[in-house]
């Protein structure tokens, strides 16, 4: 409803809401209104002053006395337009400047300024005009021009009154003293059209070196030129408008959801180019904006379910500018009789896994039924869950001039408005063609007038005799706002929280189109896909009309975001609400504990208020909510960003490929490309031990957990078990066909990688037992081998070492179930090397950083991506501990990051050249680097 700020703006009672859809607007001429049904003299004494308005398919006359109505004269009813001269004493006649319009029916609309159904008045009439300021011959040639393209048929009607547009559109240039400063350079002209709800405005749009202008090719808009600094720009986002990429929305508000500007083009290539001039401006700085990793935040419950749906809908390309692709929003509560709602029975709640028309089975039946006999292509439902119709049903009330645009003049017959909640519910769940779902208005309690009849419209009477005035509530609504409140607590409930992923997959995902949608009972008629039609490939114009006309009435389906499941949210959350004037933050519950990830990838299946009391009910709830968030979080790791170098020493002559600290935190151990192992005591800031232990460098380290023994893996293919008790080799294995890359050790599971494109777990049962005082590695037995396309570069293992992540060098990451011995999911995650891959430390998550300078993060039940972020450097290793990753760039800096807000914290210098390797004690006291610079930094939290 963020669109009706707009009404309120305007200063004359005449909008292009008057008018049909898509009807232009052309210009405007002062005028004297003589009534036709008085004698001249009374005529003249009685004339009134207006505007005499010029439009496409009408003439409109807007009378400065707001009693008098506003007339519409369509111009297939009219019978002349011409110049009139009248009787030969006439006084108005001499005058030369008078115009006649006769026609079979006008049409008054807002007499006393009041908004109500149009009087459609059918008698033939005759109309004087006297021209205050033009002649007859400087207007009567475009009015009779339109008037006789309204003569002919459809098709030929609009090619005339484009080429009228064209020609008149071609005369009018915009007007360069609008410029805000003479230094302004021109950069681009073109055409293009101002979208608000049910109106297409067209005029010129001027970019320069600092501004971007929109100048209307009439006087409707509240000022006469739009002006956006372009430093003013927060974000750009190319939009579909009415199935076509031809949009463009501009806003300058962080973090809104409501534009500035909408604007659409004739053809995708002008969009292309006004959004790639603007960018290229030096004034231009979009925002970074952590809407890109919308949906990691909103399962770590950084934000709200309403937040996240209403980024869902922008990012596919529902806008509050155009009412055929309004922001849709799902029913929740299904309970609409009760004295009390009871949040904690799911009884209360809709089931989110299926679509409005699959709920009551009965009439699902029916649905399938009719669909067997249908053509291709078929379909379940012929209405849309989202319509220009369908959204006015609801915003009636405070929208009402747009609800009389859409119904041709008319409110809706009483029994069929919007006039019970609970009612509205029966009818999405039995009427055959009525499976609509809700608008986010339902859920922001600032906006509940949408259910009071404030302006007092005349809706009728019912059947039963009832007047339709406020809309009935559910018992268990106090009041509007109540009503409103309580539906938001319900979609940040417990329930919804845990289940709204199926309602987005239906509406957003994979169960939108396709085989799934099939399943699901998701489909509908086809025109309201994306992709469906090509409407410039419709060369009839009646036919092209007809098809707009289909696409208007059937809605328009949302852009499909996800094609694999969307993930679930899973964490505490306290997410505050970044799109409303309350700053008050919306306390969401904690869900309840998901299944793990193995079982997931097995099955591969806030409130808003017055002032009063509930405000401060949900400030109490918000405080203790963050207490207890803030008891969760006082762990170590919250402080990474404040890290700083502790000590640091250069121990090797090449590259630091792998280091670790001991448990007990005393020893680190490093290996490198110089061939050579080190073991530094922390206490004694001292080298304790230097070996070479082969020939070529190493590559990777694990020490024993009893602190006596290091495992290290090769250049040379090779496994090599060093004794630090002993001081010397006591074993080594060939453990691959060439370079072993990365090795884990994890119990009684290694894990190894390497360059021979393999991944290669073992048991290792005895490796850390004695036997007369040695340790061999003739126990450790390879229980599975994954192949992949590439070299391995990079490895990690979950915590029950139940899967085995895995990355290569041509920026594939592959998932892989050790017990069934398959790979569960695989990607093309980066372009050139995987650098490091991840777990995140409850196994739900795996983290990946490439050569091509982004850091991902995929869902692993799902293998949804809900991170992805380039960095100014390449990331080259991580460390994902609790809820924050530390990640060595290439830069040599040290990378922090919130991964629940997903955020980067702190990037703190340490290495001369690139970070290659990063690993930390598990309470956070210790984080130990290795660099390119030959270099190994110890860092401790300040």
């Amino acid at each position: 409803m963020a669109f009706l700020s707009e009404v309120s703006l305007q200063k004359e009672r005449f909008s292009l809401l008057l008018l049909e859809p898509g009807e232009i607007y052309f210009e405007d001429f002062s005028v004297f209104f003589y009534p036709s049904d008085l004698p001249e003299e009374e005529a003249i004494r009685r004339r009134t002053r207006g505007r005499l308005k010029v439009c496409s398919k009408s003439i409109v006359f807007d009378p400065q006395d707001v009693s008098q109505p506003v007339v519409k004269f369509p111009l297939r009813e009219c019978i002349q337009i011409d110049k009139w001269t009248g009787p030969l004493l006439s006084r108005l006649g001499n005058r030369g400047d008078v115009i006649v319009i006769q026609c079979k029916q006008k049409i008054e609309m807002k007499a006393n300024n009041i908004i109500g159904s149009y009087e459609f008045k059918k008698e033939t009439t005759k109309h004087l005009f006297s021209l205050n300021y033009v002649t007859p011959d400087d207007v009567l040639q475009m009015m009779c021009q339109l008037h006789r393209a309204s003569t002919l048929p459809l098709a030929d009607e609009a090619g005339m009154i484009a080429a009228i547009v064209y020609s008149c559109y071609n005369r009018t240039k915009f007007n360069t003293s609008w410029l805000e400063t003479l230094y302004e350079q021109i950069v681009m002209e073109t055409v293009g059209d101002h979208i608000t709800p049910l109106v297409v405005n067209p005029g010129r749009i001027m970019l320069t070196s600092s501004r971007l202008y929109f100048q209307p090719f009439n006087n409707v808009e509240s000022v006469p030129v739009i002006k956006i600094k372009l430093s003013d720009i927060k974000r750009l986002t190319k939009r579909r408008f009415l199935l076509r990429e031809v949009g463009l929305e501009i806003f300058c508000t962080e973090g809104s959801f409501k534009s500035d500007m909408f604007l659409a083009f004739s053809k995708p290539e002008d969009r292309n180019k006004l959004y790639k001039n603007i960018l290229a401006q030096e004034g231009v700085s979009l925002k970074e904006s952590a809407q890109e990793n919308m949906t990691l935040l909103w399962q770590n419950g950084v934000i709200s379910n309403f937040d996240y749906l209403l980024y869902l809908n922008s990012q596919a390309d529902r806008s509050f500018n155009d009412l055929t692709q309004y922001p849709v929003f799902p029913w929740v509560i299904a309970d609409y009789i009760s004295e009390e709602l009871d949040l904690t029975n799911p009884e209360t709640f809709r089931d989110l896994s299926k679509p409005i028309g699959a709920l009551n089975p009965q009439r699902l039946e029916r649905f399938k039924e009719r669909k067997v006999d249908m053509p291709e292509p078929k379909f379940l439902y012929g209405s849309h869950y989202s319509t220009p119709g369908y959204v006015l049903y609801y915003l009636l009330r405070v929208a009402p001039e747009y609800a009389l645009c859409l119904q041709n003049g008319r409110f809706d017959q009483p029994d069929r408005l919007f006039k019970s909640v609970a009612e509205t519910w029966s009818n999405v769940l039995s009427l055959p063609s009525d499976v609509k779902e809700l608008i986010p208005e339902f859920y922001q309690p600032e906006m509940a007038d949408f259910l009071i009849n404030r302006s007092g419209l005349n809706l009728g009477v019912q059947q039963d005799g009832s007047k339709v005035n406020r809309v009935e509530l559910p018992p268990w609504a106090d009041d509007e706002v109540d009503f409103c409140r309580k539906c938001r607590k319900a979609l940040e409930s417990d329930h919804v929280s845990n289940h709204l992923h199926h309602w987005i997959d239906l509406i957003f995902g994979y169960k939108q189109r396709g085989p799934e949608a099939d399943e699901a009972d998701n489909v509908f008629y086809y025109l309201t896909y994306e992709g469906a039609v090509d409407l410039d490939s419709i060369k009839d114009p009646n036919e092209q009309a007809s098809v707009k006309v289909q696409i208007m009435e059937f809605g328009q389906t949302p852009k499909q975001l996800f094609t694999k499941p969307h993930p679930s949210r899973f964490s505490p959350a306290v997410p505050v609400s970044r799109h409303s004037n309350n700053s008050s933050p919306v306390p969401v519950p904690q869900p309840v504990e998901e299944e793990s990830a193995n079982e997931r990838l097995r099955s591969d299946s806030d409130a808003f208020t017055d002032t009063h009391t509930d405000t401060q009910d949900l400030e109490e709830d918000t405080a203790s909510a963050i207490q207890r968030k803030g008891s969760l979080l006082s762990h170590q790791w919250d402080r990474m960003d404040q890290l700083q170098p502790a000590c640091q020493h250069k121990l090797h002559k090449d590259t630091v490929k792998d280091v670790q600290v001991s448990d007990d935190g005393k020893t680190v151990f490093s290996v490198s490309q110089d061939t050579s192992l080190k073991l530094y005591s922390l206490e004694d800031q001292r080298q304790r031990r230097s070996i070479s232990i082969s020939s070529m460098p190493l590559s990777s380290l694990s020490a024993m957990p009893d602190g006596k023994t290091v495992l290290v893996g090769s250049w040379d293919d090779s496994l090599y078990l060093y004794s630090i008790e002993y001081g010397r080799i006591v074993d080594k294995l060939m453990a691959h066909d060439d370079a072993v890359s990365a090795l884990h050790l994890q119990g009684e599971v290694l894990v190894t990688a390497s360059w021979d494109s393999t991944v290669k777990v073992w048991t290792v049962e005895d490796l850390c037992g004695q036997s007369n005082g040695t340790v061999r590695l003739n126990s450790v037995q390879m229980t599975a081998e994954f192949d992949h396309e590439t070299g391995v570069s990079c490895l990690d293992v979950n915590g029950d070492n139940s899967l085995v992540l895995s990355g290569t060098k041509d920026g594939a990451v592959y998932i892989w179930d050790v017990g069934s011995q398959s790979v569960l999911r695989s990607s093309m995650s980066h372009t050139g090397m995987v650098h490091d891959v991840k777990f995140s430390p409850d196994g739900k998550m795996i983290l990946s950083a490439g050569e091509d300078r982004f850091m991902r993060v995929v869902d692993v039940g799902t293998g949804t991506e809900v991170f992805a972020k380039e960095t100014e450097h390449e990331i080259r290793c991580v460390c994902w501990r609790e809820n924050t990753v530390l990640a060595g760039s290439s830069s040599g800096e040290l990378l922090v990051w919130d991964m629940v807000k997903a955020q980067l914290t702190a990037t703190i210098p340490g290495h001369d050249d690139a970070i290659s390797c990063i690993q930390a004690t598990s309470d956070g006291h210790t984080v130990v680097t290795g660099g390119t610079d030959k270099k190994v930094i110890v860092w401790k939290v300040r």
